[in-house]
C-alpha cells in the first residue's frame, strides 16, 4: 500500500528530471532539423541572394537532375561504405586479440592505445596524415625502396584517414561483444570437432554481428557528414559536406536541401540496423 502511494511521487520526480534534457533535445536538435527541412523548400533572389520564403521544390529537383550533385552524393555514399568495411576488417582481428588472446597488462595497454587517439584533436590527426601522405612524407619514404608510391591526396587518402579517425568507434563495441562471449562456447565448439573457420562462422560471427552493425552506425554516419578531412587530404575530391559548406553563403535553401540527403541516408541506415536488432548493443 505504501509503495503504491509513493509511486506517483516517484514518477513525478523522474518526469521533472527528464523534462529539461528532453526539452533541449526537441528544441535544439529536432527543432533545428525541422527548420533545416523547411528552409530546403525556400528559394533565393537571383540578384541579391537573399532567402525568399516562397514554397518550391526546385532545390530537390535540381539535386535529382543535376549530374554533379548525383555524382557527389554517390561518391560520398561510396566513401562512407568503404570506410565502414575497412574499419570492420581492421577491428575484428584487433578486438579479438584484445579480448580473447591478450591478458593482463597487455590487454590494458592495447585498450589504452585504442582510446588514446580519441584524446587528440581532430585537426591535429588529419594534418598529421597530410604530412605523412605528402610527396616527401613517411609513407612514400617507406615505399620507395620497394618501387612503390603512396596514394597521395585524393579519394583513397580520404578513405584511409577517415578509417583511421573512426576506427576506435568500431573496435570498442566489437571488443565488448567478444569479452561477453562465454569461453565455454568456444571450448564446446572445439570439443565437437569444429575447426577455426567453422567456430568463427558459427560461434563468433553471430556474437559480434550486432556489435559490428552498432559500430558501423558511427563510422557510416560520421563519414557521410565529414567535410574537413576531404579539404585536408582530398585534393580535388568533392563530397556532400564540401558542397553544402560552399553553398551556405551563396544559396542557403539549396544547402539545406543537400543536407537532407545525408540525413535521409542515415535515417534509412538506422532503420535497417534497427530491424537487425543492433541498436540494442549501442
Amino acid at each position: 500500500m505504501s509503495a503504491t502511494r509513493h509511486e506517483p511521487r516517484a514518477r513525478g520526480r523522474l518526469a521533472a528530471l527528464l523534462a529539461p534534457p528532453l526539452l533541449w533535445l526537441v528544441l535544439a536538435y529536432l527543432g533545428s532539423l525541422a527548420v533545416l527541412l523547411l528552409s530546403a523548400f525556400w528559394t533565393t533572389d537571383p540578384f541579391t541572394s537573399d532567402v525568399v520564403h516562397t514554397w518550391t521544390t526546385d532545390n530537390f529537383r535540381d539535386i535529382l537532375t543535376t549530374p554533379v550533385y548525383r555524382t557527389v552524393a554517390l561518391r560520398t555514399l561510396g566513401i562512407a561504405v568503404a570506410v565502414t568495411l575497412l574499419d570492420a576488417l581492421l577491428a575484428l582481428p584487433m578486438a579479438f586479440f584484445m579480448a580473447r588472446v591478450a591478458a593482463g597488462r597487455l590487454r590494458r595497454a592495447l585498450l589504452v592505445a585504442v582510446l588514446t587517439p580519441l584524446w587528440a584533436g581532430y585537426l591535429v590527426k588529419a594534418y598529421a596524415w597530410r604530412v605523412m601522405l605528402g610527396e616527401h612524407g613517411i609513407i612514400n619514404a617507406a615505399l620507395a625502396p620497394l618501387g612503390l608510391h603512396g596514394p597521395g591526396y585524393g579519394t583513397a587518402a580520404v578513405v584511409l584517414v577517415l578509417a583511421y579517425l573512426w576506427l576506435p568507434y568500431m573496435i570498442l563495441p566489437v571488443h565488448a561483444a567478444l569479452e561477453r562471449l562465454p569461453a565455454h562456447q568456444l571450448e564446446a565448439s572445439a570439443d565437437l570437432g569444429a575447426g577455426t573457420v567453422r567456430t568463427l562462422r558459427s560461434v563468433v560471427a553471430p556474437a559480434v554481428r550486432p556489435a559490428l552493425l552498432a559500430g558501423s552506425v558511427f563510422t557510416f554516419s560520421l563519414s557521410l557528414g565529414d567535410y574537413l578531412t576531404v579539404q585536408i587530404v582530398g585534393g580535388r575530391t568533392q563530397l556532400l559536406g564540401n558542397v553544402i559548406a560552399s553553398q551556405v553563403t551563396l544559396d542557403l535553401p539549396l544547402a539545406a536541401a543537400l543536407s537532407a540527403v545525408p540525413v535521409a541516408l542515415v535515417v534509412c541506415y538506422l532503420a535497417a540496423v534497427r530491424r537487425a536488432g543492433a541498436l540494442d548493443s549501442l
